[in-house]
């Protein structure tokens, strides 16, 4: 036949949408004509499906007009992943194939120009969509190697794995002299990462205690002090507390990282940990470029997103924060259309007081103005730091204290208290206490009259904000959770101010 129709999906954000691969051979100077809002890397498969089907000694229609429709038209295409229904479309128009067969199959790969098979971007995420719509029942799913490894996680679709363009066409041939495909198998699993241990950390209790606070309720952290004091080491090693992802959060995690990654993902079920650089832009954080893809914030979704030395960041890329922060989402809008990321992180952030780094430090003279110090400590603008729940100082260590001093607490022994304390928190209102909000803080976070005065007056002689008000009472449900009380105390709310601290002054 001179038509084939060969199935196949985009990615659009999260979403991966059925495409309709539609070949046409027509008498007429030949040529490969191919439409469907294609972007340059789809274009360039004219070139990559001819060197495949020639190399592999398949017939290449070199006196046919060819055109290739990609629907829905206004669905933008990206990447190679067209590769192969492309070729399977021409090798069923030709009839080197039987073209009733395609209907059972879904087909997605990057063709070399020997014929193999080279995985692509977002294999988990066309999985998924795969099984929302049609429930598993209707089209397997055609994929190389690597890619179908991924996609076997997802329960309900059959995802078969090819190495060569040749496996799939055995697999096509007409009757029933066929070589079908193996059933990919889903990745092992690898070993847990083995993070490293927080007892390392020698002293920094206080610092310790926000990082045990924080992994209970699932807070952001920022740690201030001079250079050399322990935070990024703090922040390393922060992981370690929290516990292993959920089957669902693994198969989000999983299908986001997937959207970047063409090879294997990392460790199934591992928390992710994102610690850009200082030097990233906006798009690169929250997401962007066209079509959008998710930034550092999606990637690190339920996981955590460490920002060192958080004020050299530009200053436009830390206020494109303050939503995802909030909302635990990010939408990109472009002219055309919208693409919605989840971006639920858990930030750890850390920062020196001053230029020079030892502003309010007893160990050396800080050589900065207050001017100076003023202008370094303004690069993070009020509401940024209104949403960052725990704000502790990380002091200097002396050198004969850091000598002397013994090992920690081991890291196990911190994430069983996290682990008894999330459970505790899950059980009661579904959710960690930092996505407390509306009737269920005021019932879940309620204070006795003491407590009601006490951190309403706090609230007023410190000026704090009404999100500060209710983050505190957020932090101090974390902290009473971690004791083991029912109800939040007045020692548990004054441990919780006292994280709503602002940066060092002179």
């Amino acid at each position: 036949m001179s038509l084939a129709i060969v199935h196949s999906r985009a990615l659009d954000a999260l979403r991966s949408p059925a495409v309709t691969v539609e070949v046409h051979l027509a008498n007429g100077l030949p040529g490969v004509t191919l439409v469907g809002l294609a972007d340059t890397e789809v274009k360039e498969a004219r070139e990559r499906v001819r060197a495949a089907l020639q190399t592999s000694a398949l017939e290449w229609p070199t006196n046919k007009r060819i055109t290739v429709n990609l629907a829905p038209a206004d669905l933008p295409k990206e990447s190679g992943r067209f590769d192969l229904p492309i070729a399977i479309g021409i090798l069923a128009a030709s009839g080197q194939v039987d073209a009733a067969k395609l209907e059972a199959f879904e087909f997605a790969g990057e063709l070399s120009l020997a014929g193999e098979l080279r995985p692509v971007r977002g294999a988990l995420a066309m999985a998924l969509a795969a099984a929302h719509e049609s429930g598993g029942a209707q089209r397997a799913m055609v994929l190389p190697a690597e890619s179908a490894a991924q996609a076997a996680r997802v329960a309900g679709v059959r995802v078969h794995a090819a190495a060569h363009l040749l496996e799939v066409v055995r697999a096509l041939q007409p009757g029933d002299a066929t070589e079908p495909l193996p059933l990919a198998q889903a990745e092992s699993d690898a070993a847990p990462m083995i993070w490293p241990e927080l007892r390392e950390v020698k002293g920094q209790a206080g610092a310790k205690r926000a990082l045990e606070i924080a992994a209970a309720g699932g807070h952001g952290v920022l740690m201030v002090g001079p250079p050399g004091s322990g935070k990024s080491m703090l922040a390393q090693r922060f992981a370690s507390l929290l516990p292993p992802l959920t089957h669902d959060e693994a198969m989000e995690s999983a299908a986001l990282l997937s959207l970047t990654a063409q090879g294997a993902l990392p460790r199934w079920g591992e928390r992710p940990w994102r610690a850009p650089h200082h030097s990233a832009s906006a798009a690169a954080l929250v997401g962007g470029g066209s079509p959008p893809r998710p930034g550092e914030i999606s990637l690190a979704h339920h996981g955590v997103l460490f920002l060192d030395e958080l004020p050299e960041f530009p200053r436009h890329a830390l206020e494109a924060l303050r939503e995802p922060l909030e909302t635990g989402r990010v939408t990109i809008s472009r002219a055309a259309r919208q693409s919605d990321f989840p971006a639920r992180f858990q930030l750890i952030a850390a920062m020196n007081p001053c230029p020079c780094g030892h502003l309010g430090s007893l160990q050396r003279a800080c050589r900065c103005s207050p001017d100076e110090a003023a202008r370094y400590q303004s690069r993070l603008s009020g509401p940024l730091l209104d949403r960052i729940d725990l704000q502790v100082e990380v002091p200097a260590v002396p050198l004969a204290a850091l000598a002397g001093a013994p090992d920690g607490e081991p890291s196990t022994q911190i994430a069983a208290r996290v682990a008894i304390a999330r459970e505790r928190a899950l059980q009661r209102q579904g959710v960690l206490n930092h996505a407390l909000a509306g009737e269920a803080l005021q019932r879940h976070a309620a204070l006795d009259a003491g407590g009601s005065s006490f951190l309403e007056s706090a609230a007023q002689r410190l000026g704090w904000s009404a999100r500060g008000y209710h983050r505190t009472l957020r932090v101090a449900r974390s902290i009473a959770d971690l004791a083991g009380s029912a109800a939040i105390t007045l020692p548990q709310l004054a441990e919780a101010i006292q994280y709503r601290r602002v940066l060092v002054q002179r």
